[in-house]
């Protein structure tokens, strides 16, 4: 049964109840995944020694513990600030449990024990639980309403609280086989059935990720009144009357994603978390049902998100106003928000994408945002977090609402929890099949162990990504058989900056990813963005392919304003930033001529090991009597985007004009 569970682990396995459809496309789980990789490895384990520890303790240090034990006594008074703030919890446990799934740990098994038993002490006999209320029902904060859901189409977040529950639950029954956390979601789930549904009460869930969660269980359990119920959830957006002609995003529902029906929508719009939960309960709903409408509206938004509202390191939610996307072409570089949890959620959806198309779009998108705009919000040292992840930082710009410099929690601290969840579940993305298909999508070293027809099957990669494009697949079958093996060949090396023509590289590169078998090359077909190779596999077999690691100038579409005449620089899945501590105090006053070339330098000391890019720059210089300007040559140093702002607080600067075209004239 342990086995079977963490198979599901990642959301799409067939529980023991044989459901019979689903993704056609299955991932293996990370728990069958060894990783010998340093850059991916000693991030989960930074995670499993720092972060989850870390974020245990600021739970129990903010309050939010002592909410479950107030609550399990009736007593007290609500003691941190958000509505939501149980999640942190739940998504902490979840964290933990995935890595005791692949570390044991006693200790931790034990303190989870500890703290699930006073989650079932605080929930009420009905299966209720939300501390927010359940303190003191009769007088409950301003967020929760008189009664029980009445602002969950708003701000109470009753819901939102379930789905992580049910998200932490699956995990730690998975990972243990203890049903301890799992019963407890199980019955707050069964209140969810009989008080929501078809002649029962209705609502469109404020902040989603219920519909997630829901059917996590409904694997888990196989009771196909959890499913239905995700799909009722979903199907209710778009049924609230908004003034539907206000440009107040609040007021006409696009906020929720509620304006109009979900079959109905074609773009990302409104809270960027809350839309990425929705579309991946869309799409695992879809995948269930055989619902062709919810594909075809989530394939729509995908294009609309890809081609109009992501940054070039793959982030998304450019407004901080609501923390959400803005109107089409509309990503400003000074005020970009990207807060780190839209980043998480978008990984959860294109996976999903990928497992019901099989196209490496998908992953190629996957891949810019775990490697640029995801692992930027978490510190080197696994206990420093953004909450949003800028794209440019300057001295005389003052926005607040801008973080300048990392910080160990946040008073709404959903994306340090998000965090801990995400980072030990990365090796699960790494394999995926369908029958004799094999796919290989991400270049992380280590062994993969997977069954083709019921056959053991490993894959064993060797490299030294992402700093070096050479990579290496050992093919051990447990006996000679046949394999469709599906390498994704990254739309970066293949001309392709994003799969849209939002941004592309301003040079072609020209070069054909060489792959060779056995020692010799092969002559490879293309099927969806992945190099196949079909053949009979034996033990010993290897793989070997060469990724060009040229430095590419990045320019964007000419309906992107702020980005004109300007370049980012990226080389292979990374985006590239300078930052003041490499540029003499200072980086948004640099010009990159388009002569310049540039020195890719391995540097193990600097930033817990990166690759920098050097190259002959201009600078903008300010006269020390303040009465001129003028340019100097300078070298520049770039360093991958991710670990900017681990060492102090200064200027930051992502897109780079290749020529002064005005002078601001500032007063400071």
């Amino acid at each position: 049964m342990k086995k079977l569970c963490l198979i599901v682990l990642l959301g799409c396995g067939l529980s023991a109840s044989a459901q019979k459809q689903d993704y056609p496309i299955q991932p293996v789980a990370f728990t069958q995944v060894k990783l010998a990789d340093k850059f991916w490895a000693s991030r989960i384990e930074t995670n499993r020694t720092v972060t989850i520890p870390a974020s245990f303790e600021r739970c129990k240090s903010t309050g939010r513990i002592k909410n479950f034990e107030m609550a399990a006594e009736g007593k007290g008074k609500f003691c941190t600030v958000y509505a939501f703030d149980d999640t942190d919890i739940y998504k902490t446990i979840e964290g933990a449990s995935y890595s005791l799934a692949v570390h044991p740990d006693k200790q931790l098994d034990a303190y989870l024990d500890s703290l699930i038993t006073l989650v079932g002490k605080a929930q009420e006999k009905d299966g209720y639980l939300y501390t927010y209320r359940t303190i003191d029902p009769l007088h409950p904060g301003g967020a929760a309403g008189p009664e029980r859901w009445v602002k969950e189409g708003e701000q109470s977040h009753e819901l939102y609280c379930a789905g992580h529950m049910y998200e932490g639950a699956a995990a730690h029954f998975m990972a243990t086989g203890k049903r301890s956390f799992l019963n407890i979601a199980i019955k707050n789930a069964d209140l969810l059935v009989a008080t929501f549904g078809p002649g029962k009460r209705a609502v469109a869930p404020g902040h989603e990720i219920v519909e997630m969660g829901l059917v996590r269980l409904y694997r888990i359990t196989g009771k196909k009144e959890y499913l239905d119920l995700a799909k009722f959830f979903i199907d209710q957006r778009g049924k609230k009357a908004y003034n539907k002609k206000s440009k107040n995003v609040w007021e006409n529902g696009t906020y929720y994603q509620d304006d109009k029906p979900v079959i109905d929508q074609d773009e990302a719009e409104g809270h960027a978390v809350r839309a990425m939960y929705l579309y991946a309960g869309m799409a695992d709903v879809a995948a269930l049902t055989g619902d062709k409408q919810y594909l075809a509206a989530i394939d729509k938004i995908w294009d609309n998100m890809v081609g109009k509202k992501m940054y070039v390191q793959g982030s998304i939610g450019a407004v901080g106003d609501g923390e959400r996307f803005g109107g089409n072409y509309e990503l400003p570089n000074t005020t970009a928000y990207n807060e780190t949890c839209a980043a998480i959620g978008s990984v959860f959806w294109n996976q999903r994408m990928f497992l019901l198309h099989g196209q490496s779009k998908y992953m190629d998108v996957l891949e810019k945002v775990l490697y640029n705009g995801l692992i930027s919000g978490v510190g080197l040292d696994g206990k420093s977090f953004f909450y949003t992840n800028a794209m440019q930082i300057q001295d005389h710009f003052n926005h607040p609402d801008i973080e300048r410099e990392r910080s160990g929690w946040f008073v709404c601290s959903c994306c340090p929890t998000n965090l801990v969840r995400l980072l030990p579940s990365v090796p699960g993305y790494i394999y995926a099949q369908n029958g004799k298909d094999v796919f290989v999508n991400l270049f992380i070293s280590g062994t993969g162990s997977l069954k083709v027809n019921n056959k053991a099957l490993q894959i064993t990669q060797q490299n030294n990504y992402p700093w070096d494009g050479g990579l290496s697949f050992s093919i051990n079958p447990a006996s000679a058989m046949d394999v469709n093996l599906k390498i994704r060949i990254p739309g970066w090396a293949q001309n392709q900056a994003v799969p849209s023509d939002l941004y592309a590289y301003q040079q072609p590169l020209n070069k054909k990813v060489t792959i060779k078998l056995n020692g010799k090359a092969v002559d490879y077909q293309m099927a969806d963005g992945y190099a196949v190779i079909s053949r009979k596999w034996k033990k010993g077999d290897k793989v070997e392919m060469e990724l060009p690691m040229d430095v590419q100038r990045v320019v964007a579409s000419d309906k992107l304003p702020e980005d004109a005449s300007r370049v980012a620089l990226q080389r292979g899945p990374l985006m590239y930033a300078a930052e003041w501590k490499d540029n003499g105090g200072k980086a948004t006053n640099i010009i990159l001529p388009k002569s310049t070339t540039f020195t890719a330098t391995y540097k193990p000391e600097l930033l817990n090991g990166v690759t920098v890019l050097t190259g002959e720059a201009k600078a903008v210089d300010i006269a020390a009597d303040g009465q001129s300007v003028n340019t100097e040559s300078k070298i520049l140093t770039a360093i991958p985007y991710y670990a900017w702002a681990n060492r102090g607080k200064g200027e930051m600067m992502v897109w780079f004009p290749e020529q002064v075209k005005f002078v601001d004239i500032l007063s400071r």
